[in-house]
């Protein structure tokens, strides 16, 4: 219980959390928002760690003289691209026997069938439009892998995915974090931020289960 607490708490406050680490550790404080993005993109067994919250606060930080915009979209960029790629080739040559165990708790079958859904329904362009749905973005480049798709195709959508993704979060958090309004409710705008980043997931779910429930 404490722990998910102190996560609540660490997503709820990611800006007072992010601000300690500038203070404390300077310049590394880059490393580990590449190793933070990196993990949430390119390992299946964490997909909960902070994604899109995360850029928008590091892109505000940024703009109150914390760290270089411009650099910490590049290291982003580059930790985005190189966890989808990883998890690619994880999931093309493991992820038939890492998900043939059942009960696991670390790799969520359910996880994995949602994502398959999305493929379903998006095709190859999953691998741009899940960048922006958090679990559905750390499973769709190990799906990809495991589904075959040709690699220099995943590496165009991963490409472009990767830049719309850093981009438009860390660029939106640098322009916007600093006006009064948001720097006073940012609690309120990360919430807002996970919430729209998981109603896509919410509405397929309700819609899944809607055609799947007997008509009377």
């Amino acid at each position: 219980m404490e722990l998910i607490t102190g996560f609540i708490d660490l997503v709820l406050h990611l800006d007072v959390h992010l601000q300690a680490l500038v203070q404390n550790y300077g310049g590394w404080v880059y490393l580990i928002l590449f190793t933070i993005i990196f993990c949430e993109t390119g390992l299946v067994v964490t997909p909960f760690l902070p994604g899109d919250s995360l850029l928008f606060v590091a892109g505000a930080v940024a703009a109150g003289g914390g760290m270089d915009v411009h650099a910490l979209f590049a290291v982003l960029f580059v930790a985005s691209f190189a966890g989808d790629n990883t998890n690619y080739w994880i999931g093309r040559f493991a992820g038939p026997r890492l998900f043939s165990r059942k009960g696991s708790r670390l790799l969520n079958p359910a996880h994995l069938e949602r994502t398959q859904h999305f493929y379903e329904k998006h095709g190859g362009k999953t691998i741009v439009i899940a960048r922006f749905v958090p679990i559905v973005r750390t499973f769709a480049p190990f799906v990809a892998g495991m589904g075959r798709m040709t690699y220099p195709r995943f590496v165009s959508y991963s490409f472009a995915g990767s830049v719309l993704w850093i981009a438009s979060l860390t660029y939106a958090g640098y322009f916007f974090g600093n006006l009064p309004f948001v720097r006073q409710n940012l609690s309120l705008v990360i919430i807002g931020i996970v919430a729209l980043s998981i109603m896509p997931g919410v509405v397929e779910y309700l819609r899944a289960r809607a055609a799947s429930s007997p008509r009377g």
